[in-house]
Parts: structure tokens; sequence; C-alpha cells
């Protein structure tokens, strides 16, 4: 299983990075999970356009899911003919809001070139993996996943707030994609974002091997975010997530 970081800032693109995506392969069979607004450009740096075999949206906020609009684009108007649809599991109102983020009557969306899948806490099979959805603590329905591989394991916190089912959905994970929005300090809004010590307080609990801290947003010095999390009692790897770093598994 390999991961590669399509984008990692937060709330918006940065002049270094889009918004969340990540490309998870295994035996030949590419899983995204978020594509976020800027990911579809700097998705083609590493595999085809027509690539993609499932998709996994954590959330309806822009940053993570809006270009599935100009990967409608491409699937429905490539130069060879439509392309077979792909699995989209999602939350359960994305078919009418991607739509009417597209300019499309709800009522025909974007099923030509997805297939949405319900998106529900639990475990399914995609491709070559084994996917764990969980409820995240963020403002809407919110996913995290643990995707896992021939004894190896990714899990991702999507957005959140300080949670417990983060905790468990990470137990044990060799990476852990947390968020780390927010710079640490007194009067934090509740149940929306993590810190960089929230991260890595998280990541101590699951006894994660690896926490790479992910939706970095472009105003906060992400120096400051990595130095927040060396103060959250985890002894393991700790690293800022990058576009374009590939993480090997196994």
């Amino acid at each position: 299983m390999k991961l590669t970081v399509i984008g990692c800032s937060g709330s918006f693109p940065g002049p270094d990075s889009p918004s969340s995506c990540y490309l998870l392969e295994a035996e030949g069979f590419r899983l995204l999970l978020d594509f976020g607004s800027g990911a579809l450009g700097a998705l083609q740096r590493h595999i085809g356009l027509y690539d993609v075999d499932a998709i996994c949206l954590s959330h309806l906020h822009a940053d993570h899911c809006l270009d599935m609009c100009p990967y409608h684009v491409v699937r429905t108007y490539s130069p060879d003919g439509p392309l077979p649809t792909i699995p989209v599991h999602a939350p359960k109102d994305a078919p009418g809001r991607l739509a009417a983020a597209y300019g499309m009557p709800q009522e025909r969306g974007l099923e030509g070139s997805f297939d949405f899948v319900r998106l529900t806490s639990g475990v399914r099979e995609i491709g070559p993996f084994e996917v764990t959805a969980a409820l995240m603590n963020h403002p809407v329905e919110t996913y995290g996943f643990r995707v896992s591989h021939a004894g190896r394991s990714i899990a991702y916190s999507a957005d959140t707030g300080e949670s417990a089912e983060l905790v468990r959905l990470a137990e044990g994970a060799d990476v852990l994609l947390c968020e780390a929005s927010f710079l640490d300090g007194p009067d934090l809004p509740a149940d929306l974002h993590l810190t960089g010590r929230q991260a890595a307080e998280h990541a101590a609990a699951a006894g994660v091997d690896t926490l790479v801290l992910t939706h970095l947003v472009p105003w906060f010095d992400p120096a400051q975010i990595l130095r927040d999390a060396r103060r959250g009692g985890f002894g393991g790897r700790i690293e800022l997530a990058r576009a374009g770093a590939a993480y090997p598994l196994g």
C-alpha cells in the first residue's frame, strides 16, 4: 500500500498545495480520500486523468469535495467518449450538493460519472482495501477513515474537533493523517478543528507509529503547528504533510 499526499491545505488552496486529497494505491487499484479544491491538477502529476477507481468523501465542505465537479467534466467529455462510472462513497447529501455546485439540476446530478454510495459508520471493502468509516466531531456530517491492506493501516481524521472516536479509529495504525488547523491557544472554538498539540495527543492515545499533520491553513505558520505538536506527548515520528510526499507501507 502506498499513500501520496495530493493536497494538504486547510480550508482553501495554498501557494504550495491544493486542498485536501490523498491517493492510496494497492494491487493496481487507486482510491482517493477527498477531492478538494485544486486537487485535480496536482493529481495528474501522479496518475493519469482516468485512473481513479473509487473515491471516499469525508464531508461536503468545498475544500474536501469541490474538484468532483471538474472531474465530472473529465469523465463525461473525454475525447474517447464517456468513461464508466466509478463508486463515490459520500455523505447522504452528496449527489444534490455536488450537482448544485456544478450548476446541474439536482434531479439529474452527476450520476453519469459517479455511482454515489451512501456513507455510514462501519467497515466496507473498496477494491483491495478494507475501509472503516467513523463519525468525527465537526459541524456537518463528517467521517474519518481507516484504510487497511495486507496488515498495514492508514487513518485519516478528516476535519474534527477532539474526538474519542478518532482515537478508536486510529488505534495501532502505521500512519495517522491528522488535521491540525489551529495554533494552540486559549478560547479556541469547540467541536471544529484540532491544534498540533491536540493531534499529537490523539496520536499518542491511539499508539500510532507516525503522525502526519495535515489540513494546514495557509495563514498559520506550519513550523509553529509542528512545535505545538511536539508538546503533545507523542513519542513517535511527527512531520508536516507536504503535497507530493509519498509513504510506501509494506
